[in-house]
Parts: C-alpha cells; structure tokens; sequence
C-alpha cells in the first residue's frame, strides 16, 4: 500500500486482523472470511507526516509493521541515478545533486518537505529534452516545494548558485 497515511482511519482498521496473528481479512458485506497464506506479506510505504501530526498513522496501526526508514542516496549514488534515469551528464547530474543537497540544508530553516531524488529525475529529463538547467529547477524541482514568495525566493537563490542558466 504507497503512501498509507493518506487512507482513512476506519479503512485501515479493517486491515488490523489482516496485519496481527489472525492473519485474516473479513469481508463483512460479501460474509467471507479471507485467510493469508504463509508468505503473504503486507508492505505499507508513506513519507511520515512532515512536521505536522495531522496526517499520520495511529499507534495501533503502526505498531503492526516493522519499520524500515529510508534517507536519500549517497550524493555519488544519486548522480549515477540521475545519469542512467535521463541520460544527462555526470556534470549537469551533480550541479542538480548539489543544488537539492544545499535545498535539503536549508529545510531546517524553511520547514518544506525537501526534494526527492524522482523530482531530480524529472528536472534532469527536462533537460535533456533541451530546457535550461534553472528553467528545469523551477518548474521541476522549486515550484512544487513552496508557493510563498519569500521562501521561493530563497529556493530560487540557492537554485542560482549551483545551476547553469545556459541551455544543455
């Protein structure tokens, strides 16, 4: 199940029998009882509510499932990605790389959920496709991070400082 936390509480309560030493689901208006084989697995992925306790996982929810918390890649390993996902340069993989890594910095101050290594991507085949380094960070990249002036402002500062405003 990708990103979890967005169903509805009572949604996930039904999958609770499902997820303990019952291993069943119960499908109430169908009066059937589904049993789980045994290596059935349920694998539930979400980006942990950020810095917000309005949309997060119940206690009794999360208590069912091992947790196994993910960060971004190495820088080298992220550029290697960038490079066999869009087909750009190491160069241009890295000034991306760079620029998300200084974004990702400066979250502590801006309180944004910072750039995923799939926006990296979609800037990077934008560029490819011919767009300007920058062009393909705002409409990539810092658009989607923030709305407010001020912050994209400061987004776009630190896009400058690390991106080419030449075409590829």
């Amino acid at each position: 199940l990708d990103e979890v936390v967005e169903a509805r509480h009572d949604s996930l309560a039904i999958l609770h029998s499902l997820t303990d030493h019952r291993r069943t689901l119960f499908l109430d208006r169908a009066g059937e009882t589904l049993h789980a084989p045994d290596g059935f697995m349920l694998v539930c992925s979400y980006n942990p509510a950020y810095r917000s306790s309005l949309k997060d996982l119940k206690p009794s929810f999360r208590q069912r499932f091992v947790t196994v918390p993910m960060t971004y890649l190495p820088p080298d390993r992220e550029i290697e990605v960038l490079v066999a996902e869009s087909g750009v340069g190491a160069d241009v993989a890295r000034r991306l790389v760079n620029c998300a890594l200084s974004i990702r910095h400066a979250d502590d101050a801006f309180h944004f959920e910072p750039p995923s290594t799939r926006t990296l991507v979609a800037a990077a085949r934008f560029i490819a496709a011919g767009a300007d380094e920058l062009t393909a960070a705002q409409a990539c990249i810092l658009a989607p991070l923030s709305s407010d002036g001020a912050i994209h402002e400061g987004l776009y500062e630190i896009a400058t400082a690390h991106l080419s405003g030449a075409p590829a």
